[in-house]
């Protein structure tokens, strides 16, 4: 997957993204606004964080944090269960 294939919010240029190339650098203001719309939008179309972070190069940790700042709910752990109940 390419970073491209996280869709930018609307009104926020596709190329935003620029925080891909280094992930030692640290992203500030307008461009990390740009960096945590592009990304909760991904988490809510069903993305995993991990899937996330390795398409823009940065760690589970760091997009964690994003969205944990732009308020988003995070989806419970795993998938449903085998066995059906008893």
């Amino acid at each position: 997957m390419t970073p491209e294939s996280i869709p930018p919010p609307e009104g926020v240029p596709a190329d935003a993204g620029a925080a891909k190339t280094d992930p030692n650098r640290q992203v500030r203001g307008d461009e990390r606004r740009e960096l945590t719309g592009r990304v909760t939008a991904a988490y809510e179309q069903g993305r995993s964080i991990r899937d996330i972070a390795s398409t823009i190069g940065r760690s589970y940790g760091f997009v964690h944090r994003l969205l944990a700042e732009a308020g988003v709910d995070f989806r419970t752990r795993g998938g449903a269960r085998k066995g059906g109940g008893k």
